[in-house]
């Protein structure tokens, strides 16, 4: 089963994965939208590191519930 599948299982059956993975694709955007500035303020700079680091996190957890998946269904 590939990564895509299972990710494809997780948002159907499992509430806190799909709540991870809607934060991490919220944030996505957030981030994209203010580095497409042709500018950042101090203050935006300071605002996408810190988003991007929450975004590593829900990264790191999301994938975290990946393993744990491929481990249950290899048992």
């Amino acid at each position: 089963m590939t990564e895509s599948e299972i990710i494809e299982r997780l948002l159907d059956g499992d509430e806190e994965f799909q709540k991870l993975y809607a934060e991490h694709r919220e944030l996505d955007e957030v981030v994209s939208s203010l580095e497409s500035k042709e500018s950042l303020s101090l203050d935006d700079e300071v605002e996408v590191k810190r988003l991007k680091k929450i975004k590593l996190s829900l990264k790191d957890r999301i994938e975290a519930r990946i393993a744990e998946w491929k481990h249950r269904v290899d048992a």
